[in-house]
């Protein structure tokens, strides 16, 4: 297979092809006998008659009621019935008895493995079957990743991995044309700009709000043009984007599978119970009622389901029927043409066609499939999930890197699948839209972090590897796994040891850093033997409560790091005999709290936050912060029987339950920190903290175990109310990029019926949201995806945990209701907010690269004694910082000469005087450990050569029609990256 493979493989051979210190990868050439696959591939069609494509499809979930194992198997049918190896088995057996038959697969994940147990005449088989289009990939990614609550650094690794294998397995023919995202509960501008941006010509979905569908269809504007970016110059993050007619169903009446109970065709005249002339006009009335909501002779049907096709036989035998008999009506002067057909092959009939399209610039949150039915539940739940989810990205980056930056001895020890496969691997599986989304039943939640850790083994050994060659200390290292809740078994035992800090940041870091210890006084040194401010504290009593056993130190060793950018530094932390007394907490709350740039007021009475000042800008505004409980319908309201689930959010009413108006603290003030605990009731506290050079405040919230003993679900919430005149307006993150402004019981497409006030009000918030006027901007960053609004002018409200008692309906099949660690009582979620407040033209400068080190956080590792002498205690694996507009994005082996590199601008078009300009980048200039010599674009997903990729042109209703531009570089190593604009670099090199 080897001769197929197109972006790796041929890497190896054309290394030696250098132009201007470029290289120059030669494509795939075709010949004459090149495969018909792709466009070239698609069935001819009727230009006088309505084309009805027909799209043979299996929907197969990476995990939802069934584990990903138990799914591919077949096992557990009890719960569901499903096995995804029998339906690739059964299509491929099918595919080859008939040429005019399609089949499009989606999930990689799902073939990647089945593919691996093939032997080599069943993968000819597929092989020409891709080749000649009548097996076709659609999407691509690892799996049909979520929209809400993944981080578009995860989708566009998890797509990378999906794409990688699909290019070298099956080259030019296995690459997918059309983004296919068929159930995923709303979508985000952010998917659509990725999808444009990987080459992808078209997206078709089948959920949106059905407001908008019911307008949509009666306007004829099921299909559009997405335009996904405000910065992009356009068609770069262009997508033409369809509405499927039936979600992803077959029309009613004319499902074949084995899970279905539709009568099959029956076509024997001599039989009694004879149907054909029955589905026949059946099939047409539904095929005319369709194309009179679309705007061209062309017409899509989606024939297949949840894992369906697992006896393909009874789908083809039915549908070859269908397609028979109704353009048999043909002779008889029906205008109705029924052709087996894939979405790409749909796509370009649409693209021939040669019409406008509406454009659409917004997103599709929140989705409702009914009047009081919001699926904004599931934006926070299983928000321990969400978090595990995101901390893992963070130490996948982390694990990349280091395999680069170590070079081949950060694989020592490490074979297979190894070192960042894994790792890989999980985190793929986790952006599944009923993994991350908390959607799934509760054992299939405990897999998903079951694969996530076991990934982080592996990563561990390569990181541990990787920073002893970079250090030279090769003394064993030690990763705390628990350090949110002061558990670290060295930090409370050792009286001497050293910290290392990872930051995978392009850019210099300060991070503050809590150890547990069991010592009331210590001496901190940096890299250069400085000693750095520290102070001791008692261990939080929350904290105590909710590790339980695991550890027993009475105290935190609290200091700020600072770490170089892309590299590590080295403290040195000793136990003092005669150091002072840890500092002590007192019984109340000051009046304020403040350090040089932010001043924090509480109120005398309650204790509460009462304001928030800017001390470099002279900023002041009120500031009051609470925590509260919706009541979770049961499914008994007047209005609706739909309960709150794990999908959808549903309060019994407008208004939540306060938890508590008069809180207990403790507060501390010292020189590297003032913090005051905050405790609002048995299951709800919180620490305020400022620490000494921070210029945004620190809340650390920890919800749970939720109490249901009344009978009452609950969504627990935090709200901040302020004197910022908001006007109804809000403004989320799109996966965790571009930010989108919001306006309450309004939507830009349609005049929206609000029937849900605080539920029809939510949107997904990814790494941040904000409220602003003309003088304030008060923005919150979240260390998770959660869910949020602005329900009241100068008010935001963030989700933070969910326990409810019934089932919503949809499918899971169970409450949210997530088990303790004892398996009892409920879950206890912890997690961090930080607050900024700023001028709203200086709010980016400071909320981007705070939101960037929130979602890719230092790596700390831990070493007895103190360090060797021959080690090298400071590392950065740039030359420079990269500038305050450009983020690294991936750093990655690619294979064993190539590393895989994404650049990115970190902010939007006018967005920051600034920094929202063009940028410029030297790729030979960047590394301080490796040397390239050789470096060719790609695609964002890596799967393409840049200056090979052509996408289909749209026009929009207006009449216009962008012209494509080629980047500017100014010579073959200067890279230009533009407002939001990702560059994808594949860079031959050589290890220093």
């Amino acid at each position: 297979m080897a001769s197929r493979r197109a972006a790796s493989s041929a890497v190896a051979a054309v290394l030696s092809l250098l132009q201007l210190g470029v290289l120059c990868f030669p494509a795939r050439q075709f010949h004459a006998s090149e495969p018909p696959c792709g466009y070239k591939s698609c069935p001819g069609t009727q230009p006088s008659m309505l084309n009805v494509h027909l799209v043979p499809h299996t929907h197969d979930d990476v995990g939802w009621l069934k584990t990903v194992d138990q799914y591919y198997y077949g096992d557990r049918n009890d719960i569901q019935h499903a096995g995804v190896q029998y339906i690739l088995d059964s299509v491929v057996e099918q595919l080859q008895k008939d040429p005019a038959r399609r089949f499009i697969y989606v999930e990689t994940g799902f073939f990647y493995r089945w593919w691996r147990q093939q032997d080599q005449a069943m993968r000819h088989i597929v092989t020409q079957l891709v080749d000649e289009g009548r097996l076709e990939f659609i999407n691509g990614g690892w799996c049909m990743s979520d929209e809400a609550a993944t981080h578009y650094t995860a989708v566009i690794d998890q797509m990378t991995l999906g794409l990688r294998f699909l290019n070298e397995t099956f080259g030019e023919c296995g690459r997918p044309r059309v983004a296919w995202h068929i159930d995923p509960f709303g979508h985000a501008r952010e998917h659509a700009s990725i999808f444009a941006q990987m080459g992808y010509d078209g997206l078709f979905f089948g959920r949106l709000d059905y407001q908008d569908k019911a307008r949509r269809m009666k306007t004829k504007e099921m299909e559009m043009l997405w335009r996904a970016s405000d910065s992009l110059t356009p068609p770069m993050a262009d997508l033409f984007t369809g509405v499927l007619p039936n979600g992803y169903n077959p029309p009613d009446g004319f499902c074949w599978d084995q899970l279905c109970n539709d009568a099959p065709i029956r076509d024997d005249p001599q039989l009694e119970d004879f149907n054909v002339d029955d589905i026949v006009k059946r099939f047409l009335n539904v095929a005319h009622a369709q194309s009179e909501v679309y705007k061209t002779t062309h017409i899509i049907m989606t024939m297949g389901s949840d894992f369906q096709y697992e006896n393909a036989n009874l789908w083809y035998k039915n549908l070859d029927k269908l397609i028979h008999y109704v353009n048999a009506k043909q002779s008889n002067g029906s205008k109705v043409n029924l052709l087996y057909s894939t979405p790409s092959c749909y796509l370009q009939e649409l693209h021939n066609a040669n019409t406008t399209w509406p454009l659409k610039t917004d997103d599709f949150f929140p989705y409702a499939d009914d009047a009081h039915d919001f699926w904004t539940g599931y934006f926070t739940s299983r928000p321990a999930l969400k978090r595990y989810e995101r901390l893992s990205n963070s130490r996948l980056q982390t694990c990349n890197q280091l395999e680069v930056l170590g070079g081949r001895r950060s694989r020592k020890g490490l074979f297979g699948e190894g070192g960042s496969d894994s790792m890989r691997e999980a985190m793929a599986v986790a952006q599944h839209h009923d993994a991350v989304s908390g959607t799934e039943k509760q054992h299939v939640a405990f897999d998903y972090a079951k694969r996530l850790a076991a990934g982080w083994g592996p990563c561990q050994v390569l990181v541990s590897n990787s920073l002893a060659a970079l250090s030279g200390s090769d003394a064993p290292r030690v990763y705390c796994e628990n350090l949110n809740i002061s558990v670290c078994p060295l930090t409370e035992s050792s009286p001497k040891f050293t910290m290392n800090v990872y930051n995978p940041l392009g850019h210099a870091v300060m991070w503050p850093v809590r150890l547990p210890v069991n010592g009331t006084a210590y001496g901190v040194f940096d890299a250069k033997g400085s000693p750095v401010d520290s102070v001791v504290l008692p261990v939080y009593q929350a904290s105590r409560e909710v590790r339980g056993h695991k550890g027993y130190a009475i105290n935190e060793l609290v200091f700020q790091v600072q770490a170089p950018p892309l590299g590590f530094t080295t403290y040195s932390i000793s136990l003092l005999q005669n150091g002072p007394p840890p500092t002590p907490l007192e019984n109340k709350a000051p009046l304020s709290i403040q350090n040089k740039f932010l001043k924090v007021t509480f109120d005398p009475d309650t204790y509460l936050l009462s304001s928030l000042s800017n001390l470099e800008t002279k900023q002041t505004i009120k500031l009051s912060q609470n925590f509260y409980w919706y009541n979770a319908s049961a499914g008994n309201n007047a209005e609706s029987r739909q309960p709150s689930g794990a999908y959808i959010f549903r309060p019994n009413s407008s208004t939540p339950f306060i938890i508590s108006k008069m809180i207990k603290v403790d507060s501390v003030k010292n020189a590297v920190l003032q913090e005051v605990r905050q405790w609002f009731g048995p299951w709800v506290t919180q620490v305020v903290r400022l620490y000494k050079d921070s210029r945004q405040l620190e809340l650390e919230w920890t919800v749970g175990p939720v109490p249901v003993g009344d009978g009452l679900g609950k969504e627990v919430i935090t709200r901040f109310d302020t004197n910022i005149r908001t006007s109804g307006l809000f403004y989320t993150d799109s996966n965790g990029r571009e930010v989108l402004e919001r306006r309450r019981d309004y939507r830009p497409t349609w005049d929206l019926k609000q029937t849900e006030p605080i539920a029809g009000n939510y949107y997904p918030i990814n790494s941040r949201a904000y409220i602003k006027d003309k003088d304030n901007q008060l923005t919150v960053v979240t260390d998770r995806s959660q869910g949020g609004s602005s329900i009241a002018d100068g008010s935001l409200e963030i989700m933070l945990h969910r326990r409810l008692l019934y089932d919503d309906v949809r499918g899971v099949g169970e409450p949210l209701s997530e088990p303790g660690e004892d398996g009892q009582g409920g879950l206890v979620a912890r997690g961090t907010l930080l607050l900024a407040l700023t001028p709203p033209e200086k709010a980016a400068d400071l909320h981007r690269p705070l939101a960037q080190s929130v979602v890719l956080q230092p790596l700390l590792s831990f070493q007895q004694g103190a360090p060797q002498s021959s080690s090298q205690l400071e590392f950065s694996g740039l030359h420079a910082a990269l500038p305050p507009a450009v983020h690294l994005l991936t750093l990655s082996q690619w294979d064993r000469e190539s590393v895989l590199i994404r650049l990115e601008h970190q902010y939007q078009a006018k967005e920051s005087k600034s920094f929202s300009e063009p940028v410029t980048v030297n790729l030979q200039k960047l590394f301080s450990t490796l040397e390239i010599v050789g470096a060719t674009e790609m695609s964002l997903g890596a799967n393409q050569w840049k200056d090979q990729m052509t996408r289909l042109d749209w026009k929009t209703s207006s009449g216009e029609q962008p012209q494509r531009q080629s980047p500017s570089d100014p010579s073959p190593w200067d890279v230009t990256l533009n407002p939001m604009e990702i560059r994808t670099f594949l860079l031959r090199v050589m290890q220093h």
